[in-house]
């Protein structure tokens, strides 16, 4: 009941934003473009969902080894951003490039979704394509995402339309997060459907196990008594069909492993249906986006003066010069956010009660760690409508801050959520000890309200950074460098991304409470510079 609740506000919200955009003047191909990127990011929500644990389950490797895979495949996606805006920017032909972006995309899902036996009989070469089909998905996004990006700034370069700017990047990422928020519901309801189908129950702390015990069979560590015991006991609680005996454990083990992966698979194969939803809706309504090739040949048209020449290189100089200012800022910012899909997903899933939160829909139970990956999407859709009001108040008496400073004000709020988390963390074990302990029981677990909080805070710093950070790069970028410049911003975040393995190490070698101080550290960085920088900033945009 809650769960249909807040699907019909989401909608409710959506559907209020759509007549938002009409009583207000926006540009007519904003909301095509919002809903082609919705279906998109409800496919790639799917897959980050459940990435990590993914890698994890279906080939047993540690959290270092599966933070460098998604590290670096979170990275790639961004760098790749900035290779589609050049090929963009040079063809010019941005509907042409968001297109081929959306059917790679499509590809990589179906390389990723094709199920393959686990445990895993040929490590390299299962691996091998499995990071195939994610270079893949990188590459088809890469052309996509800073694109459409770019082609939805494009639509506010008529001054009719030049003053609703950040409004309309604020209602576009609204629509991202539509289609994110209900992505890991469906990712959980497949995975779990297919395991109720074989006979099984979802436990977060079963893969774990099962690679424990492959691994000490196998001439590895050996497992505890204490994780002996409770894998033992999770078989026989997690099977619908009988008892476990103890001489049976190595068949349920291997059983258990490759349904619960068949299961991932599948809830990949539910994002190519996202995809095909996302590119019938940029097909039939890419006439009312701009087209870059046409609004360059009516420049070209128009003769400019030496003087003018000058002026103009004059100003894109500083112009770039603001623009990497703010990239390297905001590398710390997103090493620290996207910590939400690798070690708040570890966290979440070994330290919090998920029983407390289980929903139980008959064919398929939505239980996992992976569902508070919708919080922060249902945070941004619930939240966007009130900041939006705020600075539109603000704006009507004249104190409405600059996006410099809002984003510099975005990353302090970014370091009080750590500042949260680091708090209930204090007097957790540590990583290792739970896996001597085979997981940590339920009335030592943390309440799920802790990951809301956290994700409430989190999502209301990025509400003051990423649609705003899109909004300010369309604004300062020369109108000639548009597409690379969103790559760029892209860029930025991949190098953040990249970094994002470093939470893994941190979250297994010293106590949770110090690995979220990094990131409160991280975060104070990020805002000490930016408002130091925020004066500067203000003069170049208001050129």
């Amino acid at each position: 009941m809650i769960l249909f609740i807040v699907m019909v506000v989401l909608l409710l919200a959506a559907a209020g934003f759509v007549y938002y955009t009409n009583r207000n003047g926006q540009p007519k191909g904003l909301i095509p473009a919002a809903l082609a990127n919705m279906g998109e990011r409800f496919g790639f929500y799917i897959m980050m969902a459940i990435l990590t644990l993914f890698i994890s389950s279906k080939f047993g490797l540690n959290k270092t080894q599966t933070g460098l895979i998604y590290s670096i495949f979170y990275a790639s996606i961004y760098v790749l951003a900035l290779v589609g805006g050049i090929i963009a920017d040079k063809t010019k032909n941005y509907k042409g490039t968001i297109l081929t972006g959306l059917i790679l995309m499509a590809v990589g899902y179906l390389i990723i979704a094709f199920p393959t036996e686990t445990p895993v009989a040929n490590l390299p070469l299962i691996l091998t394509i499995t990071c195939l089909g994610l270079l893949v998905i990188a590459f088809g996004n890469g052309l996509f995402k800073g694109n459409l990006q770019a082609v939805v700034g494009q639509l506010y370069d008529d001054p009719k339309y030049s003053d609703k700017r950040d409004v309309g990047f604020q209602i576009f990422y609204m629509f991202i997060n539509i289609g994110g928020f209900f992505a890991p519901f469906i990712a959980i309801g497949v995975r779990n459907w297919w395991l109720q189908a074989k006979g099984f129950l979802y436990n977060a702390d079963l893969p774990e196990l099962c690679h424990q015990y492959l691994r000490s069979v196998n001439g590895g560590e050996p497992m505890s008594e204490l994780a002996s015991a409770r894998l033992l006991e999770l078989a026989n609680t997690q099977s619908i069909n009988g008892t476990v005996a103890p001489e049976q454990i190595g068949d349920f083990v291997n059983n258990y492993l490759n349904v619960f992966s068949t299961g991932f698979h599948y809830a990949f194969a539910a994002a190519i249906v996202a995809m095909m939803i996302s590119l019938i809706i940029f097909i039939v309504n890419r006439k009312n986006l701009p087209d870059p090739n046409k609004k360059g040949a009516a420049k070209d048209s128009n003769t400019t003066s030496k003087e003018e020449i000058k002026m103009d290189v004059k100003e894109i100089r500083q112009r770039i010069y603001a623009l990497f200012a703010v990239f390297g800022v905001v590398i710390f910012f997103w090493f620290s956010f996207h910590q939400n899909g690798y070690s708040l997903t570890y966290f979440a899933r070994d330290f919090v009660n998920l029983d407390v939160i289980k929903i139980d829909l008959g064919f398929t139970q939505i239980i996992g760690a992976e569902i508070f990956q919708s919080v922060n999407p249902f945070f941004v859709v619930f939240l966007t409508p009130i900041i939006i009001g705020i600075f539109g108040w603000l704006r009507a008496r004249g104190k409405e801050p600059s996006t410099p400073m809002k984003i510099g004000i975005g990353m302090g709020i970014a370091a009080l959520a750590y500042v949260f988390l680091t708090i209930c963390s204090t007097g957790l074990p540590t990583s290792a000890e739970i896996e001597q302990m085979g997981g940590l029981p339920a009335a030592q677990r943390l309440s799920p309200w802790v990951m809301v909080g956290t994700y409430f805070i989190l999502t209301t710093a990025e509400l003051f950074i990423s649609p705003l950070g899109l909004s300010f790069v369309s604004k300062v970028a020369p109108p000639h460098l548009q597409g690379i410049m969103q790559g760029c911003w892209l860029a930025a975040t991949a190098v953040g991304n990249q970094l994002l393995f470093i939470g893994g190490i941190l979250y297994d070698s010293i106590p949770l409470w110090a690995t979220w101080v990094v990131f409160v550290g991280a975060c104070a960085i990020s805002m000490f510079a930016m408002l130091g920088m925020v004066r500067w900033l203000e003069r170049i945009t208001e050129k």
